[in-house]
Order: C-alpha cells, then sequence, then structure tokens
C-alpha cells in the first residue's frame, strides 16, 4: 500500500490518502486519463501487465492491491 501510496502521490496533484474501501468515485480528480496514467505507472513501478477487462473488474483499492499482489506472485 506504501508504494501505491506513491504512484498516487505521483499521478495526482490534490492528495489521495487511500484505504481498502476508496473508489474512483471518491477523487473528484480520478478522470478517465488519469485512470490510464494511474495503471501504466503502477504497471512501471511494480513490473507488472494488467490483462485487457481485469482492472475494470475491480472496486475499490483494496481489490487493485489484490490483483497487484496477484500479478507479483506470477513472476
Amino acid at each position: 500500500m506504501t508504494r501505491l501510496q506513491t504512484v498516487f502521490d505521483d499521478v495526482f496533484l490534490e492528495p489521495v490518502k487511500l484505504s481498502p474501501q476508496l473508489t474512483a468515485k471518491d477523487v473528484p480528480e480520478w478522470t478517465s486519463l488519469a485512470h490510464i496514467s494511474l495503471l501504466l505507472s503502477v504497471e512501471k513501478e511494480f513490473g507488472i501487465r494488467f490483462r485487457v477487462g481485469e482492472v475494470e473488474k475491480m472496486q475499490n483499492i483494496g481489490e487493485f492491491v489484490d490483483l497487484i499482489l496477484e500479478r507479483l506472485k506470477e513472476h
């Protein structure tokens, strides 16, 4: 979560405090363009790749963290 917070700090101008329950709707600055930037930044930070469609299924940051951990186990 700490590494992910760093990515969020780099992508968003306004501070975003991460929690497992946080959703994109909770962050006014989280536009579709910001979403793409966030995904690319997370892939770069963690050295992983997301599969097409799997990110859209996530409901909150907790599920995003679970997905990142799942991808890391595959390496």
